[in-house]
């Protein structure tokens, strides 16, 4: 047989059924190949975005324990953890100043030590005497500003070969990538605080024009969202106006009530939420305050109050990493409870 050019042609071979773009076997592989393909989807936030990083790196690189951290004082609170070894779960709390992280800051050991026994460093911290850490890797995580907001890290019981170290160039990207997301979300909260603020003022105490009782649980529990998502710290100090007498009039009460609030509200920061959470309570969230913070909050509030005539018992506590601002709001009123009697105060509602 010739072809078009008269050539002699070959034997004919079959190459099977042709495949085009409109032929059904064309559809039946490009349908195949759209299973097989999952959509790549944003993460909704840090957390997601944490969460994905540390299974990614744990399945690469191995090692049993992958978290994110915040440092927060001497607080090391483990924000997300992928766990296979130690039993660690976000929402642990350790002491910083124990940990290898702390001595990588500080410059102290490096990133990425494959045998952290041959590092001084590491070998003297006291978190290596509680639990076996064959090898470490850690990079800071640094906030907006600058600072250090915690740590992307990763501890093995094992010790594991040198091809480790090549990995840090990697771990750090990772580590810089989560910090932008981190970033971007934490810019947002001041936002997020006011429209929250904003939805609140529907409830309305009719004396003071304060927060009500349910407005300050709805800004209370959103506040605690934010802690145990970045681990941010927040303190509630409480309010308990002393009765004069025990026939004062409600017209009394309130004229004492109105003084109150309009005299903590010159001591509060921008931030912080006021509401009457009681007949004669007052509460203030004060969010993002160190220890040393809510110390002089409380004690500007003593001062204000007394300038203002207002006989009262303050008591403030901080948010503990373990727990939630319910329980800190327990805490305020336990304090509140013990100042009254040791004052010499009686029980009021």
């Amino acid at each position: 047989m010739r072809d078009l050019d008269g050539e002699v042609a070959g034997p004919a071979v079959d190459r099977g059924p042709r495949v085009g773009p409109s032929s059904p076997d064309s559809i039946d592989i490009l349908a195949a190949t759209h299973e097989q393909l999952s959509p790549v989807e944003p993460y909704r936030d840090f957390d997601a975005a944490a969460s994905g990083v540390l299974q990614l790196l744990q399945k690469n690189l191995g090692l049993g324990l992958w978290m994110v951290t915040r440092k927060e004082s001497d607080d090391w609170i483990v924000l997300t953890a992928e766990d296979r070894s130690y039993g660690v779960k976000a929402g642990d709390v350790f002491n910083w100043s124990d940990s290898f992280c702390s001595r990588m800051v500080e410059g102290l050991g490096p990133r990425i030590a494959p045998i952290a026994r041959e590092v001084e460093a590491y070998n003297e911290a006291p978190i290596g005497s509680q639990i076996e850490i064959g090898a470490y890797v850690g990079v800071p995580l640094r906030a907006p500003d600058g600072s250090l907001f915690g740590t992307l890290c990763a501890i093995d019981p094992e010790p594991q070969s040198q091809d480790l170290e090549a990995w840090q160039g990697n771990v750090e990207t990772y580590a810089r990538l989560l910090a932008t997301i981190l970033g971007a979300e934490l810019e947002r909260q001041g936002e997020l605080r006011k429209r929250e603020h904003l939805e609140a003022k529907s409830t309305i105490d009719s004396v003071t024009g304060l927060y009500d009782g349910e407005a300050w649980k709805q800004l209370r529990d959103g506040e605690e969202q934010r802690c145990r998502r970045y681990g941010t710290p927040a303190g509630i100090v409480l309010i308990e106006v002393d009765s004069s007498s025990e026939d004062e009039g409600a017209a009394s009460l309130e004229h004492r009530l109105r003084r109150t609030s309009a005299a903590l509200q010159t001591a509060i920061r921008g931030s912080d939420v006021l509401a009457r959470t009681g007949e004669r309570v007052f509460a203030i969230l004060a969010p993002d305050e160190s220890a040393h913070a809510l110390e002089q909050l409380e004690k500007r509030l003593i001062a204000t109050l007394a300038d203002a005539g207002v006989p009262c018992q303050v008591g403030g506590a901080r948010r503990d990493p373990r727990e939630n601002l319910r329980a800190t709001q327990r805490h305020a009123e336990a304090m509140i409870f013990t100042r009254r009697h040791v004052a010499g105060g009686k029980d009021t509602d």
